[in-house]
């Protein structure tokens, strides 16, 4: 499903995110990225996106080498990925369900099918009931709810969550977590960076560790 093979990204300035790294990640496999802050974690994220390209090496995702792709062809691969970023990238000005909405409006979804899979979306994360609402109005884990919601609306074969319980209490961390656990058992390949080791010992899967870039020991 997912496959790095001897994958380097240098930003501008030469700073190497990645260094030559070589893993894999099979269909749904649920796998957790740990590390200290800059140690690559969004950056890998971000490649098996395809929202950054490798500077060298190999990125293969669904079987395609992302780094061969037109533009337009990404774009079709994104269609099968999820994503939690970690600044949620919510829009204020836009309903529960409009928020959630978007993607669908994106790919160009007949709206009657649309606004039935952004309800299933939301009966999903708990969130039914107040898809009127802004998110302003939300509490903090309501909030990284609806971000779920969105990433998953589309049904996406793998998804990806970078830091999603960041800023929120153990209870509530706990309960994204088992979210991300319930896509998770039908099939979906889910990517999870987290801070908190003990967050992921709980899950007793695989834990991918990184250090300047690297595979940590």
């Amino acid at each position: 499903m997912i496959q790095f093979d001897q994958v380097t990204k240098r930003y501008p300035g030469g700073n190497e995110a990645l260094k030559q790294l070589s893993f894999s990640i099979g269909t749904g496999e649920m796998v957790f990225l740990a590390g200290h802050s800059g140690a690559g974690k969004s950056t890998l994220l971000k490649l098996i996106a395809g929202i950054e390209r490798a500077t060298s090496g190999s990125v293969l995702v669904n079987n395609q080498n992302l780094s061969k792709l037109r533009s337009s062809q990404l774009s079709f691969v994104r269609q099968h990925i999820g994503i939690v970023f970690q600044d949620h990238k919510i829009l204020y000005d836009r309903s529960v369900f409009d928020n959630v909405m978007l993607p669908l409006d994106i790919i160009g979804f007949e709206r009657r099918d649309a606004a039935r899979r952004v309800r299933a979306a939301l009966d999903k994360v708990g969130l039914l009931g107040k898809e009127k609402m802004m998110p302003v109005r939300l509490s903090g884990g309501e909030q990284q709810r609806l971000c779920i919601a969105r990433a998953v609306v589309h049904r996406p074969t793998i998804l990806l969550a970078d830091e999603p319980s960041a800023n929120l209490d153990r209870a509530y961390a706990l309960d994204i977590m088992e979210l991300f656990k319930s896509f998770h058992q039908v099939g979906v390949s889910v990517v999870i960076s987290a801070h908190d080791e003990t967050l992921m010992e709980d899950y007793g899967r695989r834990i991918i560790r990184l250090r300047e870039g690297q595979f940590a020991a």
